[in-house]
């Protein structure tokens, strides 16, 4: 039945389209007149009179244009009743009728609301602020320039409404965590949005890994070259979304890349140097006040201090004092970013090659050094008619991230007694005397482990596009993709204490990835414009197959170091992953966009996606949305009246969007090969009936604009429940299988507010000032799941809370008759368990955004941007009087009236302590305010330029993550839940671009 309806409806679909072409190129056959072509020439400036290159001159209605030069001049061939449009950004778009004119000349308006003009990627079509009915949202190539970073999601952070960017560590390389409006699904791999580069859909879980970057793994985003960007933007609703299907149940991030314009030529080259620093500390206690608080745990126990229980006390140096957090991380890591680019137009086809190279070194007490290169070509060429297009992107990149040394001691550093014995000996092996007769290892165990990742990334696409007749065009996508990591790691034998060598050999692991994916997308556009009425229809397909490959190698036993990482050389090896899965997607999608009067508009879209992630039966799903807007500004009463509003625009969404972002062949048997000879043993147990998840979207929104634009204000509300949830159903050990894949009774919902506001309080002819605010109110909740007290999730979610909530022990205070740390046992059966955990806690943040501020005076540019989170975190160094450094808040303990235990080394202060890291005791507010962003430009004057042959050219200076106003006392608010992890390093770097 479903299959016949979708058949029906695209069918229907397709003899409209074909009706209204038909119509319409009838009723233009009857009434279109003959005009002749002549050229038409003129010059365009600013309202001072200056000459705008690059302002692009369109035949409205139609697919030919041209570009300004640089003295602002053009010449167009166009017919005496045709129109010439006007565009360039910042100014306002002029309609000026031919008329029978030879030469016209046109002097543009500044507007600084000319954003709302700029075309928006939606995927696969374009549109604009003003007539989008979806919730896209936009960071041009400027605002990602000025950031020293490495992957393009850190420069979304703070700057979209609706979108978290977590960071993965303070090392380049690592994976961010992207969320776009909450997290969607119980698995963490099911909350990936669907990157797309250049047409391309690229695989966004990170790459795993053994080295530095196995904490999050190895970003697929990092070897684009960021200077080559054109624009990132972020599809939100279910209008936006809804026609990617179930790719989009988490948000689509689109990244187009630079393209040559038409008529351009130059070169381009930047090029900048900065560094790297970590922007705070832990305040730790210095010798003497950890000695004291060692000492006095010893008298309340009432134990004496010896060589084996406090070597601190009775061996090690007194006076000796290490600032181990500077010892560990107190370096500045080095950058150097190299960014060129040419352009060349040769007829009716231009070219774009670009290049770059980027360095990064490191704060740590290790030799790590990140380097990337990249390169890209982007071929457009339009054939004379102007009926043919083809269009080439290609971009390459390699990431090599080298490391000796060991950042193990980050941890350790906060923890570490500060009259801790020496580290090396003076010939530079570790040092392991001292520690071995204190009974503890050295904390550089494994200094002289090296590492080697390389990544290569391979993004292709060819576009090619016919117009069949005015309207109706016909096109196609090709898209390839091959991302290829190769690690390894060496580990010898030198790195560890010589006690254990008899249990150590020189080791390596190695994992090799290899990700391709080719892609073709179909599609036929047809757009007709009139009066009064618009109609945009769009019918397509998608066939994609994607191969995935991992293999994780141990090698052990290699008789030298230098041999290490010749597995023939090993003496044993050990295949922990080989594996080789194919994916295969397909899909037929349409659209159809109408408006009225420009002021009313209806977008629909519609797709059916096909998975090999399916059993049979299972494998097909539909989705769709509609979206609709009103300018209601628009209406005569508006219009006629002289309001203090300028723009409003009203508009709603609702449609479903899946996700099958579930494991490859869940659904069959498998079996692996027994070590002896002739034998199978199953591995994985079968389940043909779980499907596809579902995410309905429902959004509201308004937008306004008053004083002429000069204020604008976005508000969105949106809620989006997923259902249907996919996971990999833990099973128990009696069953020989750990999980299986299958749908539970789960409904997760998103809900939230976000606001936008834009201002521009000066606009005069030396000094422009705008700026923009965002503020997000997000909120998360289990709504929905039967029988969760008898699932094995029972002690993980809440229905009522939010997924990330964590059940914690009630904290009562300090216990009068032994002074440590009262936990209560709810149920007063003498043990603490999930059934006493009766408090729960969310860390999702309450509210956050970002303020963004542009300044200009004549030569001279100010950005900056300030991110801010409204949240709670938690701190974990409570235990004073144990082995190991504390807060210097934790001296406090010795005072009369402290909210700390006892200070002591007992077991049982230990076990009090334990437990209380497990209750509300520890939670404090993380909220913070930080200057992301700050970056300061200087214009080269125009007359200085071209004496020395230069067309544009400016001098710069970045900084990163300068101040932060918070009063959390860890390491960094932005992982408020780990109070000794950090990944924003400050930095500041300089230097200059020239265009020739």
């Amino acid at each position: 039945m479903k299959n016949n309806y979708s058949r029906f409806v695209i069918t229907a679909l397709i003899t409209i389209i074909l009706f209204l072409f038909v119509m319409t190129v009838r009723g233009y056959g009857a009434e279109k007149e003959i005009y002749f072509q002549t050229t038409i020439s003129g010059k365009v400036v600013d309202q001072e009179g200056l000459p705008i290159p690059g302002v692009a001159v369109n035949i409205k209605n139609s697919n030919k244009g041209t570009v300004t030069n640089l003295n602002g001049t053009y010449n167009i061939q166009a017919a005496s009743n045709d129109i010439l449009v006007f565009s360039y950004l910042g100014f306002k778009k002029q309609e000026v009728p031919v008329r029978g004119r030879s030469t016209i000349n046109v002097t543009l308006q500044e507007d600084v609301t000319a954003l709302d003009e700029v075309e928006i990627n939606a995927g696969y079509y374009n549109t604009t602020r003003r007539e989008s009915t979806g919730n896209i949202s936009r960071v041009t190539a400027e605002e990602i320039e000025m950031q020293p970073v490495v992957s393009p999601l850190q420069a979304l952070q703070g700057r979209m409404a609706g979108v978290e960017v977590t960071l993965g560590g303070d090392q380049p390389g690592m994976a961010p965590t992207i969320r776009i409006r909450g997290r969607n699904s119980l698995r963490e791999e099911g909350n990936y949005p669907l990157y797309i580069i250049d047409g391309v859909p690229i695989n966004s879980s990170p790459i795993e890994s053994n080295s530095l970057l196995g904490t999050t793994g190895i970003d697929p985003l990092s070897t684009l070259d960021l200077s080559g960007i054109q624009s990132i933007e972020v599809l939100k609703d279910a209008d936006a979304t809804a026609i990617y299907g179930s790719r989009g149940a988490n948000g689509v991030v689109l990244i187009t890349t630079k393209q040559g314009k038409y008529k351009d030529r130059g070169l381009q080259v930047s090029t900048s140097t900065g560094v790297s620093w970590m922007p705070s500390r832990i305040d730790l206690l210095n010798t003497e006040e950890y000695l004291q608080l060692r000492r006095t745990a010893f008298e309340n126990d009432g134990v004496e201090p010896t060589a084996s229980n406090a070597p601190d006390l009775t061996v090690w140096d007194q006076e000796r004092y290490t600032d181990w957090q500077d010892y560990a991380f107190g370096g500045t890591a080095e950058m150097q970013n190299i960014n060129l680019s040419a352009v060349e137009s040769m007829g009716n086809t231009t070219f774009r090659l670009g290049g770059s190279y980027q360095n990064v070194g490191t704060i740590y007490r290790a030799d790590l050094d990140y380097n990337k290169i990249t390169g890209s070509l982007n071929i457009n060429h339009h054939s004379k008619d102007d009926k043919l297009f083809l269009g080439l992107a290609v971009n390459y990149g390699r990431d090599d991230i080298s490391s000796v040394g060991d950042n193990s001691l980050s941890v350790e550093a906060f923890y570490l007694p500060p009259n801790t014995p020496q580290i090396f000996n003076e010939d530079g092996s570790l040092h392991w005397e001292e520690w071995g007769n204190a009974g503890m290892d050295n904390p550089f165990g494994g200094f002289f482990n090296e590492s080697r990742t390389k990544s290569n990334n391979l993004i292709s696409n060819l576009a090619l596009s016919y117009n069949i007749v005015d309207g109706l065009n016909l096109k196609s996508s090709f898209g390839y993709t091959n991302f290829h990591n190769t690690e390894l790691v060496k580990m010898p034998k030198r790195s560890y204490n010589p006690v254990d060598w008899e249990n150590v050999t020189n080791t390596s692991h190695q994992i090799e990835n290899d990700r391709e994916t080719w892609i073709i997308e179909p599609q036929l556009h047809y757009n007709l414009q009139g009066k009064r009425f618009g109609f945009d229809a769009l019918i397509g397909g998608t066939l994609q197959q994607s191969n995935y490959a991992i293999s994780n190698i141990t090698g052990e036993g290699y008789v030298a170091e230098s041999l290490i990482g010749n597995l023939s050389a090993a003496k044993n090896i050990t295949i922990t992953d080989d594996s080789n899965t194919e994916y295969r997607y397909a899909a037929i999608f349409g659209r159809l966009g109408v408006d009225l009067d420009e002021k009313y508009f209806l977008n629909l879209t519609g797709r059916r996606d096909g998975s090999s992630r399916f059993g049979s039966g299972k494998k097909w799903a539909d989705f769709g949305a509609i979206g609709a807007a009103w300018i209601f500004t628009e209406e005569d009463v508006f219009k006629n009246s002289n309001s203090f509003l300028s723009f409003g625009k009203i508009r709603a969404s609702y449609g479903t969007t899946g996700s099958d972002q579930i494991g490859d062949y869940g659904y069959l048997d498998a079996y692996e090969a027994t070590p002896g000879p002739g034998g199978l043993y199953p591995t994985q147990l079968a389940n043909s009936d779980y499907s596809w998840e579902i995410n309905k979207k429902l959004e509201a929104a308004i937008h306004l604009g008053f004083l002429q634009d000069r204020i604008g204000l976005g508000m969105s509300w949106y809620q989006n429940r997923s259902s249907n949830q996919l996971v990999g159903f833990s099973l128990p050990s009696t069953t020989g299988f750990t999980s299986i894949t299958a749908n539970l009774p789960a409904t997760v919902e998103n809900t939230g507010l976000e606001a936008e506001l834009s201002f521009s309080p000066f606009q005069t002819k030396n000094f422009s000032w705008e700026t923009f605010l965002n503020v997000t109110v997000p909120k998360n909740e289990l709504i929905k799941y039967p029988g969760i007290e008898n699932s094995v999730y029972a002690n993980t979610y809440r229905v009522g809370h939010p997924l990330s909530i964590e059940l914690l022990y009630r904290y009562e205070g300090l216990d009068p008759e032994t002074g440590f740390y009262k936990v209560a046992d709810v149920n007063e059966d003498g043990r603490y368990n999930y059934e006493d955990r009766t408090v729960i806690k969310s860390f999702d943040r309450e509210f956050y955004g970002g303020l963004s501020n542009t300044l200009s005076y004549r030569g001279f540019s100010l950005q900056f941007l300030v991110s801010f989170a409204k949240q709670e975190g938690t701190l974990n160094l409570f235990n004073a009087g144990a082995f190991g450094n504390q807060r210097a808040e934790d001296y406090d303990a010795l005072s009369q009236n402290t909210h700390f235990q006892k200070v002591s080394r007992s077991s049982q202060a230990r076990t009090a302590y334990n437990r209380v890291l497990y209750t509300n005791f520890p939670v404090v507010d993380a909220s913070y305010l930080r200057l992301k962003n700050l970056s300061l430009a200087y214009k080269l004057p125009s007359l200085m330029l071209s004496q020395v042959g230069l067309k544009n050219g400016k001098i710069f200076l970045n900084g990163q993550n300068l101040v932060t106003i918070t009063r959390y006392e860890g390491m960094d608010p932005e992982f408020p839940k780990v109070g000794t992890y950090f990944s924003s390093l400050s930095s500041i770097n300089a230097g200059f671009q020239l265009q020739f």
